[in-house]
């Protein structure tokens, strides 16, 4: 199998290794493949025609969540099988040795009991996608003298995200740290920690450069239904 360890190919590269990855089709030009905990198919492939040819094969019943590692491809696969809705986003990677992280900030796992303010704010993903993240105990409380200043999380396909500050914590450094600690948790998992930001949230991105993060230079592009 071919290497997958690019900073664009981190999304295919954490469900194979998680053991979540099922390869549907590989060649020499495209690996294509679905996650069985997000329900997401993959598709790697900078050319236009065979990558739709791909995707032909799918389109008609299972495609209601893909992630595309090349934007052109992207777009024409969003307009050719009628999703409603997608992202354009830049990746960011952590290389390297673990950050150093803030003594003050402790941490605990999200609990079921927490879903009700997890749910109540923050609705980026549906109710039920929360609960999954939550018993996969991917969601992370992050506290400052034993004050709750916000969360953190992994999304069920293995990036890092759900990060909320709340609002009486905000412009304090909070985010950069509830990031820093999931960069090294994540990487006592032995994985490469990474995460997308879309296309124009300069705010975010420069956090990513800030912290530390390697950004990728291309867009992907995430499409569902």
């Amino acid at each position: 199998m071919r290497d997958t360890s690019g900073i664009d190919l981190l999304g295919l590269d954490r469900v194979l290794r998680r053991g979540t990855g099922k390869i549907l089709e590989e060649t020499e030009d495209a690996l294509f493949l679905y996650d069985t905990v997000s329900k997401a198919y993959f598709l790697a492939c900078e050319d236009i025609t065979l990558g739709l040819s791909i995707l032909d094969g799918y389109a008609d019943e299972y495609l209601t969540l893909l992630s595309v590692t090349d934007i052109d491809l992207g777009r024409a696969a969003f307009q050719r099988y009628g999703f409603s809705d997608r992202l354009e986003c830049y990746q960011a990677a952590w290389y390297g040795q673990p950050p150093e992280t803030d003594p003050e900030i402790s941490v605990r796992t999200a609990g079921r009991e927490d879903l009700p303010l997890l749910i109540s704010t923050y609705d980026l993903i549906s109710p039920e996608e929360m609960e999954q993240v939550v018993e996969r105990g991917s969601m992370l409380f992050g506290y400052r003298r034993e004050r709750l200043v916000g969360f953190i999380g992994e999304h069920l396909e293995g990036s890092m995200g759900l990060l909320y500050v709340f609002p009486e914590f905000r412009r304090q450094g909070f985010g950069a740290e509830l990031e820093k600690i999931c960069i090294a948790k994540t990487m006592e998992k032995g994985f490469v920690p990474f995460g997308q930001v879309e296309k124009d949230n300069r705010a975010s991105l420069d956090l990513q450069k800030e912290i530390g993060m390697t950004v990728s230079d291309r867009l992907l592009c995430w499409m569902w239904k």
